[in-house]
């Protein structure tokens, strides 16, 4: 399985080239069963990344374009009438797949953008009054452009916290650019010819194996003591208090899945601090942010830095 499983990771990386931390992430997020928000420049990749995921994983896929005139019915589905057999008939919507790309998801009103918010809580939707069951495995991955962009809306604090994760793929190195400007042409046909590598059936066996992941009580302890730190608790050594939104259980429980997949990836069956840390920043910051705009500046110093740097791991609850 191990074997099975770094094959995926490179076949990921040989279509998304020079950003192999932000494909073993959004490898991470998909295994534990979160679902990711990419953020970035309009051709950073976030589309390549979403359908190379699909792909080499065998799943369903379907992309939508979100747009300022986007019904939650398009999304979704809507029942129409079928004059025939006298019956209401459901027209399945592009979220009936495994794999769903919001493309640019910050286009659309905060109306249709929380058509999604059922099916990723609950992997179900209601359509007049009617739930129904979404596939397994069921992956959201939503790319949005920067909020200083012309005709963006903010995601609501509810959608922005059922995403486990926020990553962001940035400017490519010289090298792997060159790479990508020869490889270009070639890329879409590459990944549709290439064979399967992996079934739904030894996915899903890969998710629950992740659950099964030892986490110590010591790790249980560090990731209480970072969400309480977010909570307004005094920073012993400097007397202050970092300023920014609280991490819920959920995000904790979140930061949890994500450590689990990404010790998972290394060949583990427990969790080290290393994974908490490699984590933190993509299932964290987004939830973390005070104020949207200032997370466009890149600040070097990032609340989730302040965060881990004020927890000590040795003794994480020791006020």
């Amino acid at each position: 399985m191990q074997k099975t499983l770094l094959a995926v990771l490179n076949r990921i990386e040989s279509s998304v080239i020079g950003k192999p931390h932000e494909c073993r992430l959004a490898l991470a997020c998909l295994l534990a069963q979160g679902h990711l928000l990419i953020e970035d420049l309009p051709g950073m990749g976030k589309t390549t990344l979403a359908r190379t995921l699909a792909n080499t994983l065998n799943l369903s896929y379907q992309r939508t374009q979100f747009t300022s005139d986007l019904l939650p019915s398009d999304i979704v589905g809507i029942s129409i009438f079928n004059s025939d057999n006298k019956q209401f008939e459901l027209h399945q919507g592009p979220i009936f797949n495994q794999v769903v790309l919001g493309d640019e998801i910050n286009r659309a009103s905060p109306k249709t953008q929380s058509a999604l918010l059922e099916a990723m809580a609950e992997n179900q939707v209601s359509i007049d009054g009617i739930t129904h069951t979404l596939p397994k495995p069921f992956f959201v991955i939503a790319t949005q452009n920067p909020l200083f962009h012309a005709g963006t809306y903010p995601l609501p604090e509810s959608q922005l916290d059922r995403f486990m994760m926020k990553i962001s793929l940035g400017f490519p190195s010289v090298e792997a650019e060159k790479n990508i400007l020869l490889a270009d042409s070639l890329a879409p046909t590459k990944t549709q010819e290439l064979p399967d590598l992996i079934d739904t059936e030894t996915l899903s066996d890969m998710q629950n194996n992740i659950q099964k992941i030892h986490a110590s009580d010591k790790i249980i302890e560090y990731i209480i003591a970072l969400c309480r730190i977010s909570r307004g608790q005094y920073i012993a050594e400097t007397e202050t208090k970092i300023v920014c939104k609280p991490l819920s259980p959920r995000a904790g429980k979140a930061l949890l899945s994500a450590a689990k997949a990404w010790a998972f990836i290394d060949g583990r069956d427990f969790v080290l601090p290393d994974d908490i840390k490699a984590v933190f920043y993509n299932v964290c910051e987004h939830r973390l942010e005070q104020d949207i705009m200032e997370s466009q500046q890149h600040d070097t110093t990032s609340i989730s830095a302040q965060i881990l740097d004020s927890v000590n791991v040795l003794n994480p609850l020791n006020d």
